[in-house]
C-alpha cells in the first residue's frame, strides 16, 4: 500500500471512529458529559445534612393496596424538628378522616377525634425501623443511606414542576428487608430534602408521601410537635 492509500485509509476510521462514538452517545451507552453521579449526590447530602433543623410542608399520603388495586388518599400538614439525632414529628391529617401522629422518642401517639382517643406505643427495639419507614432524607447524610442502603441514581424527574434527583434504596438490614422492601427518595436542591416518598412494601403495596409548600428550618417548639389532644380523651395503649 503507498503511502497516499494509507493516509486514506487512516482518515476513513478516524471518520468511522468519531461517527461510531457519536452513535453511541446518542442512544445513551456513553455516558453524556457533566451527568450526575451517584457520589456527588451523597456527597452534597453529606455537606447538607448538618444544617437540617427541621420543616413545615402540606402532605399528601396515598396509600396502595396491590391485592384489590385500591388506592386511600389522606391530607393534611406536617412539622419536623430534628436535634442532633433526635428527630420529633407532628402530622395532622384533616381529609377524609381526621387524626394526628406525633413521634417523639420512642414514643407514637395517634389521636382519633371522632373517637376522642389517643392511642400510645412505643416503639423500644423497632425504633430504628420507624425510622427508615418515615424519616429517610430528612437531615439524612450520604453516609448514613450508604451504611442502611444500597442505592441507585435513577433517571430525574420533575414533580410540582421542579426537577429532582430520584434515589432507589434497597435495605441492607435483612430485618428491615421482611417490610421495606424497597424506598425512592425524590430530593430538591438547594437543601437535599425529600419532596416525595415511595415506601414499597410487600405483596405489591406501598405508601406515596408527597410534600408541598416546604419551609426549611422554620422554628418549632416542644408545644408546636405535641399533639392536640383534650384533656378528657381516653388513652389506650394496644400493645398491653
Amino acid at each position: 500500500m503507498n503511502l497516499h492509500a494509507r493516509t486514506r485509509t487512516g482518515v476513513g476510521m478516524r471518520v468511522q471512529g468519531a461517527a461510531l462514538a457519536l452513535v453511541l452517545a446518542l442512544v445513551g451507552v456513553m455516558p453524556a458529559a457533566g451527568a450526575e453521579t451517584l457520589e456527588a449526590v451523597l456527597a452534597r447530602m453529606d455537606q447538607t445534612a448538618p444544617s437540617f433543623k427541621g420543616l413545615s410542608a402540606q402532605l399528601r399520603k396515598v396509600s396502595h393496596t396491590a391485592v384489590i388495586n385500591e388506592d386511600t388518599t389522606d391530607t393534611g400538614n406536617i412539622l419536623l424538628r430534628r436535634v442532633h439525632n433526635d428527630m420529633r414529628m407532628l402530622v395532622e391529617f384533616t381529609e377524609p378522616d381526621p387524626k394526628s401522629v406525633a413521634v417523639h422518642g420512642d414514643r407514637v401517639e395517634i389521636y382519633y377525634p371522632k373517637m376522642l382517643t389517643v392511642e400510645e406505643y412505643d416503639m423500644g427495639k423497632n425504633r430504628a425501623l420507624v425510622d427508615q419507614f418515615l424519616l429517610v432524607g430528612f437531615g439524612t447524610s450520604g453516609s448514613q443511606l450508604s451504611a442502611a442502603y444500597q442505592i441507585k441514581l435513577l433517571e430525574p424527574e420533575s414533580i410540582g414542576g421542579a426537577n429532582t434527583i430520584r434515589l432507589e434504596l434497597i435495605p441492607k438490614s435483612k430485618e428491615v428487608l421482611k417490610q421495606l422492601k424497597k424506598l425512592e427518595l425524590w430530593l430538591q436542591e438547594p437543601g437535599m430534602y425529600p419532596v416525595q416518598q415511595k415506601i414499597n412494601l410487600s405483596a405489591g403495596d406501598y405508601m406515596l408521601f408527597t410534600y408541598t409548600g416546604v419551609k426549611l428550618n422554620a422554628p418549632h417548639s416542644d408545644a408546636d410537635l405535641k399533639l392536640k389532644a383534650p384533656k378528657n380523651a381516653k388513652h389506650v395503649t394496644p400493645q398491653k
